[in-house]
């Protein structure tokens, strides 16, 4: 790898920019994205990652990366911004092959009213790529409800046990 990462500042260019087709042009086209949300799947390939990157960088705005670490092909990216309103801090473990592309994405999510808000943001427009309209309407009635015990947790109950001085 001459220039290791330069897929690496495309990704974060594209990220900024809101720019979906850029960050995919960024991949492998066996790239994995292991969600953030769920254990219960991954996105595989640019097919299914192009339509959850469009879905996710309509949904975020703002996106300002604050952070790189890199250790050989290991990236650490970090960034903040806004869904919906509230403050969202994201660290991304990108993988690289042989050939500089990113091959795997890991994606970390703070704090917990920021992924449930995400959560009900994107799911029901991947479930309607997905051909799942009712599952569309599903998702946030489910996710409303998290979302709900998320902030008034963040906002009233954890305030409480933090640490005095």
């Amino acid at each position: 790898m001459s220039q290791p990462y330069e897929a690496v500042a495309a990704w974060r260019s594209a990220g900024e920019a809101g720019d979906a087709a850029a960050a995919i042009a960024a991949l492998s086209p066996d790239v994995t994205l292991i969600s953030p949300i769920t254990d219960q799947f991954v996105f595989r390939g640019h097919r299914q990652l192009r339509d959850l990157l469009e879905v996710a960088l309509a949904a975020i705005d703002g996106i300002t990366y604050t952070d790189q670490v890199a250790e050989g092909r290991t990236v650490a990216l970090f960034y903040e911004a806004n869904v919906g309103g509230t403050r969202l801090h994201e660290a991304q473990r990108l993988r690289l092959g042989d050939d500089g592309l990113i091959t795997e994405i890991t994606l970390f999510i703070r704090p917990l009213p920021a992924l449930t808000r995400l959560m009900n943001r994107l799911g029901p427009d991947l479930a309607r790529r997905n051909g799942q309209p009712g599952l569309a309407r599903l998702i946030p009635l489910a996710g409303g409800v998290l979302h709900a015990m998320a902030e008034s947790g963040e906002r009233r109950i954890m305030p409480r046990a933090a640490p005095q001085s």
